[in-house]
């Protein structure tokens, strides 16, 4: 039976428009919170040329760290919006952990799996150039809230995979294999997500995913499916921390509880977070209390 997640207040009267409107609020409220602005150590390095684009990432190194472990920024704005500015975890800094914070291609500009072979491609650059840049790229993690933790969540558990691999910038004798994912209430079944969503989530989510995909799940399953982390789980993932608001209006709570599902069916290292109270973004995500189990996955999963 499909859950559909209701908030207060949801009602026929909903106007579209206004929820669109509301949503891109929302998006603008992703970025930590606990994040001082800083500029980059390394800004705007070109990673790849594709569909004529040149695709760019950033670099934040943490002070007086040698060799610091990686972390890699996917950015969120219903995959159309947003750049790699947006949200950066500049607080992993503080604990000793460097950041890359990548460009990919909009769903305004290319359609589903461009934007994936885009995120492969930087984490092959990344490796390549490690040394270069002075950061520790042998075991590396992902992050990213909503669209962007979709992505990085997709990226995570299909290495290798043959249609999502392309060859964005070369560098092909290195692995786009991570070892750890954060992801921060994402999509992760584009099949069940409309279903569960609510007035408001639907006005929001069904159109980004006609652009993202080329049409709606109902009309190509196929390519939902091929897009949908859930059904490219197996046994060979990495490490997995989820973090989704219970009162999410937008991006439905049961999303995060069914790749939780998917990981827990296999033995894997999976832990979820339903953060109380929290809606989609917002400071809860990195107080006092979130922050920390945070830095406890990333010691134990990519510090060597």
């Amino acid at each position: 039976m499909t859950t559909i997640l209701r908030e207060p207040g949801d009602s026929i009267r909903f106007i579209p428009a206004l929820a669109l409107l509301s949503g891109l609020a929302l998006f603008m409220a992703l970025a930590p919170t606990a994040a001082a602005q800083q500029p980059p150590d390394f800004a705007d390095v070109i990673y790849a040329t594709a569909a004529d684009k040149e695709l760019a990432l950033d670099i934040y190194l943490p002070d007086n760290v040698d060799s610091p472990p990686l972390v890699v920024q996917v950015h969120g704005g219903a995959w159309r919006a947003l750049t790699k500015h947006s949200g950066v975890p500049l607080h992993l800094l503080q604990d000793g952990f460097a950041v890359a914070s990548i460009e990919f291609h909009m769903s305004t500009e290319a359609q589903f799996p461009v934007m994936v072979h885009d995120i492969k491609g930087a984490i092959r650059w990344l490796r390549t150039h490690a040394d270069d840049y002075g950061y520790n790229a042998e075991r590396i993690a992902i992050t990213g809230q909503s669209s962007g933790a979709h992505l990085a969540t997709l990226v995570g558990v299909t290495n290798g995979h043959r249609e999502l691999e392309g060859d964005v910038g070369g560098n092909n004798a290195e692995s786009s294999d991570v070892q750890a994912i954060i992801a921060y209430y994402g999509a992760f079944d584009l099949t069940t997500i409309l279903d569960q969503s609510t007035p408001f989530g639907l006005a929001l989510r069904e159109p980004a995913l006609r652009a993202l995909l080329g049409a709606t799940p109902e009309e190509n399953p196929d390519i939902a499916r091929l897009a949908s982390p859930v059904y490219h789980v197996d046994q060979n993932d990495p490490p997995l921390l989820l973090f989704h608001g219970d009162r999410d209006p937008q991006m439905p709570v049961n999303q995060s509880l069914q790749l939780e599902g998917a990981y827990l069916d296999l033995g894997l290292d999976v832990k979820f977070d339903a953060v109380h109270g929290a809606a989609h973004g917002g400071p809860e995500f990195y107080d006092e209390t979130h922050l920390p189990p945070v830095i406890e996955f990333l010691d134990r999963t990519i510090k060597n």
